[in-house]
């Protein structure tokens, strides 16, 4: 079971931790922290990255950097949820395209539970680009 609170600090300031035991600062108007719903698109980043870099280091390919960024729509009446979510993934390495693909692809439609639960709302769609790295 995973449990998580939220203790309001002040303004529109909470400090929220999970059963991990790690908290974190969100701010509903974004001056001192991310937002909630900034959280969730962090959530839902963190999630598809770990996926597709467990998957590429199970196949064995040099995946040397991975940046996973979310770029969202939301609706225009409470409760504003996302409507459509676009993510754009930056490998680097010589990581094999197909590789690349088959991860990010088993990553949006069979692993990534945050994606599955935003599915319900938002149309997700995604790019992979290709990056040098050192």
């Amino acid at each position: 079971m995973v449990e998580a609170k939220t203790l309001w600090t002040h303004g529109q300031q909470f400090v929220g931790d999970a059963s991990s035991g790690h908290a974190m600062v969100m701010d509903g108007e974004k001056k001192t922290a991310a937002s909630p719903m900034e959280l969730v698109l962090i959530g839902l980043c963190g999630c598809t990255a770990y996926d597709v870099v467990s998957i590429l280091q199970k196949k064995r390919e040099p995946l040397k950097s991975l940046e996973v960024r979310a770029h969202a729509e939301r609706a225009s009446d409470p409760p504003s949820v996302f409507t459509e979510i676009r993510l754009t993934y930056r490998i680097g390495g010589k990581v094999s395209e197909k590789a690349a693909e088959d991860a990010v692809r088993l990553s949006e439609e069979k692993y990534c539970s945050v994606a599955a639960m935003l599915r319900k709302s938002a149309k997700i769609s995604y790019e992979i680009e290709y990056v040098e790295s050192a």
